[in-house]
């Protein structure tokens, strides 16, 4: 079971329970990661559980449900400028929300992929986006800091950036093909990212470190190492407390990360 420590904050409730960062806590923003509880599921399938979820959530970290914006994931490297509350059909195929906006709380989900919650210091503004493994391959941490640069005048030294319970080195095993197209989008990194793991049916398996290639990726953007904040936990090491689609398979739930400006 998670417990608190000195990066991660994890608070129990009746309802629901979640994480959340000290950093951020100590920065004054409003923000959560939902942990496995019950039927708890966040997913847009069943439109009345998720507004009910969502609703529960609202009410334990005090923020307005109506203000709840969260897109259509579809593991792009899309990401959108946030200037007032949306619903997720006016968001499709978008998986990277900014804002500067104060009482938009901007929402995302994973069972595994890597939500990253941001936040600048100094310009006030704060991100929420679902890197998976495609979204990664896409470089959507870049992206989504290119834009915070280019739309807001972001200064990357500014810039906390906090990574969600996510399927890490250790679980997320892939096949060959999926290895050589990370090798070639990422040889100029000279990163050791990825592992050999085992034989399969006569078939070579390796462990892809998505958070460590980010983390690579955010220092060259010049986001400092002690502002690169990883929760450390990995969605199928901590099954007990995380959805995970590889554990799960069909009958998996999603977690929400969200995040608000007071």
């Amino acid at each position: 079971m998670l417990k608190t420590n000195s990066i991660i904050k994890i608070t129990r409730g009746e309802n629901i329970d979640y994480i959340q960062f000290n950093k951020l806590l100590d920065l004054g923003v409003k923000h959560a990661f939902t942990l496995r509880k019950g039927e708890l599921n966040y997913s847009h399938k069943n439109i009345e559980k998720e507004k009910e979820n969502y609703m529960i959530l609202a009410d334990e970290l005090n923020l307005d449900y109506k203000e709840i914006t969260k897109p259509k994931q579809n593991h792009t490297k899309n990401v959108r400028i946030i200037d007032k509350p949306y619903t997720t059909e006016d968001l499709l195929e978008t998986d990277g929300l900014i804002t500067d906006k104060k009482g938009v709380v901007l929402a995302s989900t994973s069972a595994d992929c890597i939500l990253y919650l941001v936040y600048d210091k100094k310009k006030k503004i704060i991100g929420n986006i679902h890197s998976g493994w495609r979204g990664t391959y896409q470089r959507i941490i870049e992206n989504s800091i290119g834009k915070m640069i280019e739309e807001f005048g972001s200064n990357p030294a500014d810039i906390v950036i906090c990574s969600c319970p996510s399927i890490r080195g250790c679980h997320f095993e892939v096949d060959e093909d999926v290895k050589m197209k990370f090798e070639d989008k990422f040889k100029f990194l000279n990163l050791d990212f990825i592992k050999n793991g085992d034989i399969v049916d006569g078939k070579q398996k390796y462990y892809i470190d998505t958070i460590k290639l980010n983390k690579k990726l955010l220092t060259d953007l010049g986001i400092s190492v002690e502002n690169i904040i990883d929760s450390g936990v990995c969605t199928v090491c901590n099954i007990h407390d995380c959805n995970s689609y590889r554990i799960d398979g069909p009958k998996f739930k999603l977690s929400t990360a969200v995040i608000t400006l007071d």
